[in-house]
């Protein structure tokens, strides 16, 4: 197979700045003057702890397993899971 000693590639860019703001805004925009980022953070971590909650020996193992082998990451003192 040979290769053509064409022309060299153009480089070709373009700023998306301006459209990525854009994006933003309409996101944030969608989300409404209601939503609490800090409240939806808190939801979560109550659903992780309310997930790894109740764990017989064998989870805890397997769970300890994960956090060992960067999986999942460390929880803190005193979470459901402990």
């Amino acid at each position: 197979m040979t290769h053509d000693n064409g022309p060299e590639h153009i480089v070709f860019e373009m700023d998306l700045s301006l459209h990525e703001t854009r994006r933003r805004a309409e996101v944030v925009a969608a989300l409404g003057t209601d939503w609490d980022p800090v409240a939806v953070v808190r939801g979560e971590q109550e659903a992780y702890d309310l997930l790894y909650s109740g764990l017989d020996d064998r989870q805890l193992e397997v769970y300890d397993m994960l956090v060992a082998a960067g999986v999942l990451p460390r929880r803190e003192a005193g979470r459901a899971s402990d």
